[in-house]
């Protein structure tokens, strides 16, 4: 009776045990003694650095959308209305579509909007004139949402 309260294993039934492991099916990915391996090789080098495409004098240029070109607004007062931002922008060309992201938690703006025109000289006047300038007391500033490297 003694020995059935002993925890200690024989030396057969540690081998046992080290069988019945590596016998074990597993389901999943990285189970594998060379999984360490394989994901060093397939994310090797500089993880989460990505590059940026210029040209030649480093200059970035706009790119077109699918269906137009897209302004990208910045520091929108939280009590903005689509209404305000359209109204502000529309004199500068015909807004194809404006997007102005709540906060679910709060129901206010994010902050940014997003402004597509039909063509790149409308956006382009836009960005112009009203990049730094003043909008609901805070000084909005205004991109391309989309660039690319100078061809």
């Amino acid at each position: 009776m003694a020995d059935m309260e002993d925890d200690t294993f024989a030396e057969g039934d540690e081998a046992l045990i080290e069988e019945e492991r590596q016998n074990l099916k597993k389901k999943g990915r990285g189970h594998t003694d060379n999984a360490q391996k394989e994901r060093s090789e397939r994310y090797g080098g500089e993880g989460a650095q990505f590059e940026v495409s210029r040209g030649g004098d480093g200059e970035k240029q706009p790119a077109k959308s699918v269906e137009g070109w897209i302004i990208f607004v910045n520091n929108v007062h939280e009590e903005a209305q689509e209404d305000d931002i359209h109204d502000k922008f529309a004199e500068y060309g015909e807004i194809k579509n404006l997007h102005l992201p709540l906060d679910r938690r709060t129901g206010f703006v994010k902050g940014y909007a997003l402004v597509e025109y039909d063509t790149q000289k409308e956006a382009q006047e836009a960005i112009s004139a009203t990049n730094g300038e003043s909008f609901m007391e805070q000084e909005i500033s205004v991109d391309w949402a989309f660039v690319s490297a100078k061809a």
